[in-house]
């Protein structure tokens, strides 16, 4: 699973220089040329981590300035850095460990992933939209993302 603790690790293994700071309360964090600022003040332990994860998605995946949302290049590169975070976060594998622990409900599921109910919900929305419906997690499981659950599929 994917903590603040192991992001911190992940950031430090890129020489990405990591400062909580406190910060407008509508910012939850910001990357830029290798530093990463998370709001101190107004993030849980499993916001900070669900923010950390996308701000190490920004280094991995934009480059420069992409402050301006209202430039498409910028908003595909913010649409990257979240996709980057998502899986980071949430593989596909961990929804099936998830049913396979019997968790239910999607409290249950955020907390069981360490993540935020609004994360676990932005990354389901952004699944269903790569994926459609449904989504082949490996050989013997199907997700499902509406409703959210996943199938065993026996081999025929």
């Amino acid at each position: 699973m994917a903590t603040y603790e192991n992001l911190l690790d992940e950031a430090q293994k890129h020489n990405i220089e990591v400062y909580e700071m406190p910060m407008l309360p509508r910012n939850k964090g910001l990357y830029a040329d290798g530093i990463v600022w998370v709001n101190k003040y107004t993030l849980t332990t499993v916001d900070k981590a669900c923010t950390l994860a996308e701000e190490i998605g920004h280094y991995h995946t934009s480059t420069g300035d992409i402050l301006d949302q209202q430039d498409i290049r910028n908003r595909k590169q913010e649409l990257r850095a979240r996709q980057w975070a998502y899986h980071c976060m949430i593989p596909l594998n961990r929804i099936v460990e998830a049913h396979h622990a019997r968790i239910s409900g999607r409290y249950d599921l955020a907390e069981y992933l360490g993540v935020t109910e609004e994360f676990l919900q932005a990354a389901i929305d952004r699944y269903t939209e790569k994926y459609g419906i449904s989504v082949k997690a490996d050989d013997h499981h199907v997700i499902l993302f509406d409703p959210l659950g996943v199938i065993k599929v026996f081999p025929t």
